[in-house]
Formats: C-alpha cells, structure tokens, sequence
C-alpha cells in the first residue's frame, strides 16, 4: 500500500511537472510500493499508477491498494501513452536513473523532461512519526546484535569471523539485510576509514573497529563503536578519548537552526585541538532513512543546510592515524523537540574484553 503519495504530489506543484516517474528502489521504498526491477511508477497529481510485468501482478494485487496496477512489458511506452491520453507534456524523472536513451526517447515522443535529483532527498529530509518508528526498531536491534557479537570476539578470531556473527544475529533479528556493507577491522586496518573485513586475526591491546547497520521495514540503521581485547596503548587511549569528545560534544551541539557545517566544526576543533586534524578526512554525519548514500542532511565544512524537527542523521567523527590504528565512534541522532537525541543505547564509553584465545 502507497505512502508518501502526497509529498510526491507536492513536488510536482514545485517542479512544475504534470507527473513524475520512479524506479528507483529508494523511492519505492520511500512510497512502501513492490519494489523488484520490473515494478515502476507513475504519480500524477490526481492519478498514481504501478506499472509492471507479468512476474509481479497477482503479489501486487495483493499488496497494492492505492495505485492503478497496469501490466506493460514496454514501461517507457506505457507511460508516454498515459502522458499522451491525459494531455500531459511535462515529465518529472530521476536524474541518476535515467539513461541517455530513455530521456531522448521522451523527448522524442513530445514530453518535456524535468531532471530530480537533491530535490527527492529533500522531500524526504524530514521524517514522520511512522518513519521514525521504523528507525528506532532498527537501532535497537542493531544495538542488541552489537551485544551479542561482542560476547562471541576473542584473540584469535578474523574479521571476517566477527563479520559473519554479525550477519547471523542480524538475520536473526528479524533484519531483511544488512544495511551496508560491514566494516571490521583491526590493528593498524582501523586507520582504514571504510576498512572491509578480512582473514587477519584479532590480536590482544589492538583496536577493533565495527561498522554496521541493519535495514528493518524498509528503514536503516548505521553504527559504529570501538573494543579492545586487554588494554589498548597509550595513544590509542588518546585518541579515544578525544573521538569520544567530539562526538558527544557535537551530539550535544545538534539543535534546530543549526547549520551541518556548524555542528561539524564543533567535532573538527576538538580533534584539530588535539593535535590529530590531519587524520579527521571526512564529514561528521550523513542522513539516516532509507538508505542508498542520498541521505540527507550532511553534516560537513561545506552543508549549509538548516537543521529541523525531525531529521535524523548520524554522528560519527573518527581519527585514523597510518601505521598506528583508528578510532569513529557512531550515533544515529534524531532532533526531537528541538534538540538532537541519540537513538542508540550501546555505551560509548571504552570497551576492554578479556584476554581469551579463541579456538576454531
């Protein structure tokens, strides 16, 4: 059953166009509609339409209630033939799934064709009740997973190992995937900023970085947190505690009014501070929904955007230093009530597992 149609409709009002179409998974998951490569959509101002192949018709029978289902095995054609038969000339798509060929061949048919791109991610910015609800049943499993795997890591083990632990609890919580693809890593691998797991073993004082994030309903989760098997070094301790700072420092700053760029630079001054700016190379946060890396807000040097009521982002500084380790500490941060609030309940502080060896 369609959600959002709505907001859909609205930016039509804003883009000028007669309808708009969709294929993209984000968007179809945004309107809660099948979302398998052969369903596409069409909203109109006072028409939304499914278009599909004959693989999903009866399951979109059963699932769709609010858009006109059509079986085409030419959606293109399809779609120019609504625009044709309704008198509408102005056709609003996404900019980066359209191809070439496909926008001339509008073009050829007689549509005028308008390119969306930041525009959907900022329809989509700020989140209601419904999505919210979804993101916190996302966080709190994934809150729940981090426990689990981290009663499993010992000495001894791979990246690879804590990786697929964490795939299984994932599963097992009822995720329909992971959100992203995992990050483990350990030692020196964790000045690695998006370091993917591999067969290296875990060894003791070293660094272990786990970044992961599950999709629950459509809606995703992004969390990041530190543990050491017996005591770190002394520099590590430092970074730490400096990327603990700036992330509940600028956690603390998250507020409506504010620009990205203004909470970021709460996090860089700290780590700048700190004597490690030359290892902080990426921005403090992204948007948290649905997913797919067009997320808004962006909490970065350059993000004039303004912070409102109900967007949800992530807060994640993090130190990499080559040759010695790294350090990003992660939250998922809904503004509620003006002021930013983090939605995960894992603990920040610094993690120290027993020395045990594990044994396969």
């Amino acid at each position: 059953m369609a959600k959002h149609i709505e907001n859909i409709r609205n930016e039509l009002e804003k883009c000028g166009a007669d309808a708009m179409y969709l294929k993209s998974k984000t968007m179809k998951k945004y309107l809660d509609t099948m979302t398998g490569s052969g369903c596409q959509i069409l909203i109109a101002k006072e028409k939304g339409y499914l278009l599909l192949d004959g693989r999903y018709v009866e399951e979109a029978r059963q699932k769709e209630h609010d858009l006109e289902i059509i079986l085409t095995e030419n959606i293109k054609e399809e779609i120019s033939r609504i625009m044709k038969e309704n008198d509408w000339h102005c056709l609003a798509v996404e900019n980066s799934e359209t191809s070439v060929s496909a926008y001339k061949d509008f073009k050829e048919k007689g549509l005028d064709v308008i390119l969306l791109d930041e525009e959907l991610g900022q329809m989509r910015i700020v989140k209601d009740e419904e999505e919210i609800r979804r993101i916190q049943e996302a966080v709190d499993r994934t809150d729940w997973i981090f426990e689990q795997v981290k009663a499993k890591i010992k000495a001894g083990m791979t990246e690879n190992e804590v990786s697929a632990w964490l795939q299984y609890y994932a599963i097992a919580s009822g995720a329909q995937q992971m959100a992203f693809d995992t990050i483990v890593s350990s030692g020196e691998r964790t000045a690695l900023p998006h370091g993917r797991p591999t067969n290296r073993k875990i060894r003791p004082h070293e660094p272990i970085l786990i970044d992961f994030g599950i999709q629950y309903n459509n809606y995703q989760s992004d969390m990041t947190r530190m543990l050491f098997i017996g005591e770190p070094s002394s520099e590590m301790k430092k970074i730490y505690h400096t990327v603990l700072a700036a992330q509940t420092t600028a956690l603390a700053a998250i507020e409506e009014g504010k620009t990205g760029q203004e909470i970021d630079a709460v996090a860089r001054k700290i780590i700048t501070d700190a004597g490690y700016g030359a290892y902080f190379g990426h921005g403090l946060g992204h948007g948290i929904g649905i997913g797919d890396g067009s997320e808004l807000p962006r909490l970065n040097p350059k993000s004039d955007t303004v912070l409102k009521e109900g967007m949800l982002m992530s807060c994640e500084p993090g130190i990499y230093v080559p040759g010695v380790g790294g350090v990003r500490i992660e939250d998922d941060v809904l503004i509620r009530d003006g002021k930013g609030v983090a939605l995960n309940r894992t603990p920040k502080e610094m993690c120290i597992l027993q020395e045990e060896t594990h044994e396969l």
